[in-house]
């Protein structure tokens, strides 16, 4: 309890706050409908709207044996909050003490810790532990604890609920269309550049580089992308490739690695975005190394087709 006291009172802005609470994981259409609902009421109210999101999924640590992949690393999702017109996010550690709290105790916290005026939730919300603080239990403290509570409409789009499981499984698949649909925008992966097995310059002619990526990062399925990246604030068009790279392996962990249009610099160490755009294969294995030269010359050419460049 102590620890979400002090995490809430390091990030909290002075004066009452509008609150909204989750994983928020992608920061998809549904997200920023529960945030403009919240930034409006937070108008209406004059107080403050802040977003409380968890730092580590609830999975991770209740049920540690199931996989767990997330959209967004916590610099990401915060990055997308902020531009969806929240300037006070604060990341808390979701921890199996905290998952003992019962909904009156969390809440408490956020009254006292955070200056909780105002709620505002999604309508199938629920908090503490078992999720035994559903809507009315929520709305009964709030009473009593000193806040008003609103609930934002379910949202949909085309007649179809817009979750973070649902962007997840269309990318798992490498459907990026619906992606894009549900999110609002192309999904993007974040991480630094790390060394690879020095492959693409010299034996390939194709210089790369390879995005370190953190082990729950979710990633498009295996094939070969159009996509932007994003180095020092700049864009430039760039072919990735995830997977595992079959001419060369049989059995390896899955990498991303791209070959950056127009950029000659080494990027070692650097942090860069990678944003996908289309699809434009799936990983194949090539007989020869010549056969697969032709193969990513032709993706360069459809990538500069695709992006305009």
């Amino acid at each position: 309890m102590a620890n979400l006291c002090d995490e809430l009172m390091e990030g909290r802005p002075s004066g009452p706050v509008a609150a909204t609470f989750g994983v928020f994981d992608g920061v998809h259409l549904g997200h920023r409908h529960l945030i403009e609902t919240l930034v409006i009421a937070a108008a209406q109210r004059n107080v403050i709207p802040v977003v409380v999101t968890l730092a580590n999924h609830p999975l991770s640590v209740l049920r540690p044996e199931l996989p767990v992949v997330l959209l967004t690393s916590l610099k990401e999702r915060v990055d997308l909050l902020h531009q969806a017109g929240i300037q006070h996010v604060i990341p808390i550690t979701f921890t199996v003490e905290l998952s003992q709290l019962s909904p009156e105790q969390f809440m408490r916290a956020l009254c006292d810790c955070l200056s909780l005026s105002h709620m505002v939730v999604g309508p199938d919300f629920a908090v503490g532990k078992d999720r035994s603080g559903s809507l009315p239990v929520l709305e009964a403290l709030g009473a009593a604890l000193g806040y008003s509570m609103d609930v934002a409409a379910h949202y949909e789009l085309a007649g179809e609920s817009v979750r973070s499981s649902a962007v997840r499984t269309a990318l798992a698949t490498g459907d990026l269309p619906t992606v894009e649909r549900f999110l609002g925008r192309h999904f993007t992966l974040d991480g630094p550049v790390i060394e690879g097995e020095g492959r693409g310059g010299g034996l390939l002619g194709f210089p790369t580089v390879n995005i370190g990526l953190g082990p729950l990062q979710a990633l498009p399925a295996d094939g070969v992308y159009a996509t932007w990246i994003e180095v020092h604030g700049e864009w430039y068009a760039s072919a990735t490739s995830v997977g595992i790279k079959p001419t060369f392996h049989q059995d390896a962990p899955r990498v991303v690695e791209s070959f950056i249009l127009d950029y000659d610099g080494n990027l070692y160490g650097q942090p860069v975005r990678v944003e996908f755009v289309a699809r434009l294969r799936d990983q194949e294995k090539f007989d020869s190394v010549d056969a697969l030269i032709a193969q990513m010359q032709r993706d360069v050419e459809e990538t500069k087709a695709l992006l305009g460049r």
